[in-house]
């Protein structure tokens, strides 16, 4: 560390920060943001949400005593500066590196992450679970969960703030919001009325009428009003917000500047000493200190490299993204078809829906951050006669699993599930890979799954499946395609069949999606060995071209199936199904994909080379198979 973070360099753990005054703590907040803005614009990262939350968790980690207490961070793409809080300080710089520290809160990494996170909207379930453990065994620990509005839209967030007050503990939730904003009177007022009910002599008062009111006729009656009125202060004195968590059983603080650390040191202390749920209400601004950030949040939430100067961000270099050619795709036909219509879970960027937001208004629905009513909402749509394409990142299509097979498949209803982000996605790691889904969604009924091989089978994947009377799923991976795109009219493909690409007679490869590519190159390295290897794009996991695979699979040559998903339960396993089923012997067929293991974060190239699907490592596999080289378990191993 250099001499330009004085402050940040002294302090090496939370207790540290108790011995810094107010210049001292306006001063490591700039060195914080520095140090941040620096590392995400080489490494990458979550940079909008991480300056926003600077002198929140400076605050949070002076009051309370971590890892004693427990801070749970929801979705955690806030957690940057508390990893430089907690011990990680000269090892940031690895931040989402292979082999660094995790862009995320990891269990594993440090007693100050009380969980491994990346999906929203679970800190307060959490929470009240780590609370209710504490008061069973007789603790004394506080425990704050932190949680953003946007992860608000999640419904499991409301069923932990539906569940607190039943609870009866002592739990406080931090809601960090960083899309409202406040003018310093009603800012003033707020602070007023928080200090006034942290007051001792407030809580004794309160608690006092409210036990005599419920002793007179009619008195639950009596109590209620009482309790509007309360609520009807808080209307008048801050936050119309306010009313419904206290309607939840909350006691409610706030709003409150998220950026002025000596307020929110004070308010935090006070709130230590109240009883039962507790909701603090902070206003913070993303991209805070940073003003290509605060202009531009949405472009500075999660990003690639960029120059710190002028806030460029480096374009990716190389083919065009499947991301690009599903947007255009769906806004070309959908101006074919009236009925086709588009769903995104709080991702139109990620997902490339907000261009076709633009090109055909109405026809795209962004629901928040609620990936089961998504689906639901689109049996819906289908049902109403439309064509809904849910479009989801592979990991948070998990959490839509039960509405996928009740509401859509059980239904027989036409949606169709574009699977971005399938496979490895590198540097966000386990949180996000999306090396689950052909498995999860392989036994479904009636649902179709396919992957494409490039940009331009992606086009006709998803045209075929909008013209599919009943659900499909269509998976791609994350970057650019393995060619270059060439826009063509696109084809309508026959459910269920696959292609093959080449002919051979010394060993097989059945490949699907982005393993295609790589098969068709280590087939290439072989010839020069003098083997002949055949090559199937396998194209549907759901329903297989059984007869093209039984055709390679009687030849008695070694084959290697390839997926970017993990051998259980995956496409290698619906093959070794079908083998089995038709007597065939299992011996010489072998799988490469993920290992039962979480595979923790690196970049795609490297994760797909510890996964030994590179076409140098399927190559060396069927050398294997073969008997040209020593047999070699270790990836796999690795990774366990």
């Amino acid at each position: 560390m250099s001499g330009e973070y004085s402050v940040l360099n002294r302090i090496n753990s939370p207790a540290d920060l108790r011995n810094l005054n107010a210049l001292e703590r306006r001063q490591l907040s700039d060195e914080i943001r520095a140090l941040i803005i620096d590392t995400v614009s080489v490494n990458g990262g979550h940079l909008a949400s991480n300056l926003g939350a600077v002198e929140l968790t400076i605050a949070l980690h002076t009051v309370f005593n971590s890892p004693k207490d427990k801070i749970i961070w929801d979705v955690s793409h806030q957690c940057y500066t508390h990893k430089l809080l907690t011990g990680r300080r000269d090892a940031f710089s690895t931040l989402r590196q292979g082999g660094g520290l995790s862009g995320f809160t990891k269990r594993e990494e440090s007693e100050h992450d009380q969980m491994t996170t990346g999906h929203a909207s679970t800190s307060i379930s959490t929470a009240l679970g780590l609370a209710k453990a504490r008061d069973l065994r007789g603790g004394d620990e506080h425990v704050v969960a932190v949680i953003g509005d946007g992860a608000l839209t999640g419904g499991l967030a409301w069923e932990g703030m539906n569940n607190a007050e039943p609870l009866k503990t002592n739990v406080i939730v931090i809601l960090n919001d960083n899309k409202m904003s406040i003018s310093e009177n009603v800012g003033a007022m707020s602070l007023h009325l928080s200090k006034l009910r942290m007051a001792p002599i407030y809580q004794r008062a309160e608690t006092r009428v409210r036990e005599a009111l419920e002793k007179m006729p009619a008195g639950k009656a009596f109590a209620k009003t009482a309790e509007g009125i309360s609520h009807g202060v808080t209307r008048l004195l801050g936050s119309e917000t306010g009313v419904v968590f206290e309607e939840l059983g909350f006691t409610y603080l706030g709003p409150i500047d998220g950026h002025n650390s000596e307020v929110l040191l004070e308010v935090l202390q006070g709130a230590k000493s109240l009883k039962g749920p507790l909701l603090i209400h902070v206003l913070t601004k993303k991209g805070k200190g940073y003003e290509f950030a605060e202009n531009n949040a949405r472009a500075f939430h999660g990003i690639g490299g960029f120059d710190v100067a002028d806030g460029i961000v480096e374009r990716a270099s190389g083919n065009t993204s499947y991301t690009k050619v599903f947007s255009d795709t769906m806004i070309e036909l959908a101006k074919e078809d009236e009925r086709i219509v588009a769903i995104s879970a709080a991702m139109p960027d990620g997902t490339g829906l907000a261009k076709f937001a633009e090109a055909c208004p109405g026809k795209f629905f962004d629901v928040g951050i609620a990936e089961g009513h998504a689906v639901t909402f689109a049996a819906g749509l289908a049902a109403g006669g439309l064509r809904p394409v849910v479009a989801f990142y592979s990991t948070f299509l998990q959490r839509a699993y039960d509405q996928v097979i009740h509401d859509v498949c059980l239904q027989n209803l036409p949606v169709t599930f574009a699977i971005d982000r399938a496979g490895v996605v590198g540097e966000d790691g386990p949180t996000h890979h999306g090396l689950f889904d052909l498995s999860y969604l392989r036994h479904i009924p009636r649902l179709v799954i396919a992957a494409p091989k490039d940009t331009m089978e992606l086009r006709d994947l998803l045209a075929t499946a909008l013209k599919h009377d009943g659900p499909m799923a269509v998976r791609y991976p994350r970057g650019g395609g393995p060619c270059a795109y060439e826009p063509r009219d696109v084809e309508i493909l026959s459910i269920g069949k696959g292609e093959r690409l080449t002919e051979g007679d010394d060993a097989a490869i059945i490949a699907i999606g982005s393993t295609v590519y790589p098969a068709l190159e280590a087939a290439r390295l072989l010839r020069e060995d003098g083997l002949s290897v055949e090559v199937v794009n396998a194209r549907f996991v759901k329903p297989l071209d059984e007869q093209l695979i039984l055709d390679v699979l009687k030849k008695g040559i070694p084959v290697l199936i390839a997926e970017d998903n993990t051998i259980v339960g995956g496409f290698g396993s619906a093959i070794l199904e079908l083998a089995a089923e038709n007597g065939l012997p299992l011996t010489q067929i072998r799988r490469a994909g993920a290992p039962d293991a979480f595979v923790e974060h690196d970049s795609p190239d490297a994760l797909h080379d510890k996964l030994g699907i590179t076409a140098p490592k399927l190559a060396a596999s069927l050398r294997r198979m073969l008997g040209r080289q020593p047999q070699d378990v270790g990836v796999l191993k690795s990774l366990r």
